[in-house]
């Protein structure tokens, strides 16, 4: 047939320059502007060839596919009717006629029928403020949902994810990303084994191995399971998690069974709280507590239930303690109910105590300079006198004061009482190192703990059980 051929076999309609049919073996050739018509949709190529009894077709150069919603543009297409399957193998573009979605790849699996796409090959979608890169793809066009089986990466707006294997729906911008995924953008970096997003709602979900950085303040926190809601404005670590707050001349570490960030409206961290056998470190000040809030406006950490901080040679307990940074130096530490401070100047021997209702604790260059006791206080302490003789200097310790008033300062250097202010007149006792008997020795309801004492950041974890 020549000329204007216009040709209908097996339900498909064909229009072309030129064409060849074989009865017998049930082929038809086409050649010159071939248009074919199927079920609403169009094929355009140069030249065709299909086996009716396979049921299976090759279209080359030029070839055009067209529906009502997309256009796919390729080399070359293989169309296998009994399985509703199109397949190219040597690059291919699909663009919609409504909207600006672009696909690229170099490998691709159309079915018409049930809506599913399959590509493979240096992937590319793009759609708006949205691009898909990958090495496999599967798209479902009528549901806008995507399915990746390689290396990806997504970028919408500002948010960069990457992961080896998910999904993400595209009308609203929430994906699961698996194996070595990640989240970054402006404010966060977010990994995991496993990460859930929603970027319309601006919640993400992540378990395995999950590392979150507030990009904003420099803080970063890791566990087994976190969830970030920026709308509702907080992020929850659970599985062992971990705070690390960098500051300018250390880093404060935070472990805890459940730690919890509130955000601000531009998603930065304003406060923080641990719940239940929340440990502190950092290389000037340790504690242990059950629960822990950090301001970051104000620098002030509040510990609760059972709290105690050492710093250097130094152990402070009490109901509630509070400790304020300045410059991410210590500035005071203020001991609450039941106050008490140790200071061990000869270990396993001899301790300088304070005790009271309150106890304020002042620090210079990290290191305890005066506290101020207020309401029954109490102090113990075994003054040191220089002895000297002709080739050297001998501390020794003569006895102990023990001293009660209403309220006093105590100035120390490295543990040592310098000298005390008092506000009334003190009861004091003075006993002789001789003399001087092992009860007698400590405050009431002393204890020294330094075995709770946190060695290293990296034991935080298996402490806080």
């Amino acid at each position: 047939m020549v000329g204007t051929v216009s040709f209908t076999y097996q339900k498909n309609t064909m229009y072309c320059d030129s064409a060849y049919y074989n009865e017998r073996r049930h082929e038809v050739r086409a050649y010159g502007n071939v248009h074919i018509l199927k079920d609403g949709i169009n094929l355009y190529c140069d030249s065709m060839y299909y086996n009716g009894n396979q049921k299976k077709g090759m279209l080359w150069s030029h070839v055009t596919v067209r529906d009502m919603e997309y256009k796919l543009t390729t080399d070359s297409l293989e169309y296998r009717a009994e399985k509703g399957q199109a397949i190219y193998r040597n690059w291919g573009r699909i663009e919609s006629s409504t909207s600006n979605e672009l696909l690229t790849s170099k490998v691709g699996y159309m079915y018409p029928q049930s809506k599913n796409m399959f590509f493979s090959q240096q992937v590319n979608y793009k759609k708006d403020e949205l691009t898909i890169s990958t090495d496999t793809l599967q798209f479902n066009y009528s549901k806008q949902k995507t399915f990746f089986y390689g290396p990806t990466t997504i970028r919408q707006k500002e948010t960069k994810m990457r992961c080896e294997r998910g999904w993400y729906t595209i009308k609203t911008e929430e994906g699961c990303l698996m194996r070595q995924a990640s989240i970054d953008d402006p404010n966060k970096f977010v990994s995991g084994d496993t990460l859930y997003h929603h970027g319309k709602l601006k919640k993400s979900i992540g378990q395995g191995h999950v590392f979150y950085k507030d990009k904003t303040s420099g803080n970063e926190f890791s566990g087994n399971l976190a969830l970030n809601d920026e709308l509702k404005g907080f992020t929850l670590l659970t599985g062992k998690p971990l705070v690390k707050k960098i500051q300018q001349k250390d880093t404060l570490y935070i472990a805890a069974d459940t730690i919890k960030n509130l955000l601000d409206g531009k998603g930065k961290t304003q406060l923080t709280q641990c719940y239940n056998h929340t440990m502190l470190y950092s290389n000037t000040l340790q504690a242990k507590c059950d629960s822990l809030i950090f301001k970051e406006k104000d620098s002030i950490i509040q510990l609760f239930t059972q709290p105690i901080v050492w710093t250097g040679n130094t152990e402070l307990k009490g109901k509630k303690i509070d400790i304020h940074l300045q410059d991410t130096l210590i500035n005071r530490i203020i001991v609450s109910e039941q106050a008490s401070v140790a200071m061990e100047v000869e270990p396993g021997s001899y301790y300088n105590q304070l005790s009271g209702k309150t106890i304020t604790n002042y620090f210079e260059q990290n290191k305890l300079h005066h506290a101020v006791i207020n309401g029954n206080a109490k102090t113990i302490y075994f003054p040191v006198e220089e002895q000297k003789n002709d080739t050297s200097v001998v501390l020794k310790r003569l006895g102990m004061n023990k001293l009660l008033c209403s309220r006093m300062t105590v100035y120390l250097d490295s543990g040592e009482v310098k000298s005390i202010t008092y506000f009334e007149e003190p009861e004091g006792y003075f006993y002789p190192i001789e003399q001087l008997q092992e009860k007698d020795k400590y405050l009431e309801n002393f204890s020294w703990t330094a075995a709770l004492r946190p060695k290293n950041w990296k034991h935080l974890r298996n402490q806080t059980k």
